[in-house]
């Protein structure tokens, strides 16, 4: 980058940062989030999602209890989308991820409370009655 470019780049982002202000406070909203498709792509997201109910399904699209479970997360998410956050991570497409979580086994599902607390984990298969019930007694209808 040219010396004399960085006082234009510097000018830019101040001006981006008062459009950014005004528009807040005329009360444009700001996508802060994950679709609830996102949030079922497989990629790595960051859970529990601030403030909701989370269920992270964390397994591969290419094992074969983890691809039972794929219909009920799709159902779920839709069902309970704004609701609660339905995630689904793909374990051996980000191979970061079973460390992070301490997997012992897929597919494993985490839920966690609106307030961030993991409260339950499943390993194995879980049906979708199994994971409404949970959902429900973490609060959410």
């Amino acid at each position: 980058m040219k010396k004399n470019a960085l006082p234009a780049v510097a000018a830019s982002l101040f001006l981006l940062a008062i459009a950014a202000i005004a528009a807040l406070e005329a009360g444009v909203a700001f996508a802060d989030a994950a679709t609830a498709q996102d949030l079922i792509s497989g990629a790595p997201q960051e859970v529990p999602i601030p403030g909701k109910v989370t269920m992270v399904d964390l397994g591969a699209h290419k094992c074969v209890p983890c691809r039972m479970m794929a219909p009920i997360i799709k159902e779920l998410s839709a069902e309970y989308d704004g609701k609660a956050a339905i995630v689904f991570m793909d374990v051996w497409e980000n191979p970061d991820i079973p460390k992070r979580f301490e997997l012992r086994a897929i597919p494993t599902q985490i839920f966690y409370d609106a307030q961030g607390k993991e409260c339950f984990r499943h390993e194995g298969f879980l049906d979708k009655q199994s994971i409404v019930d949970m959902l429900r007694k973490l609060g959410v209808n």
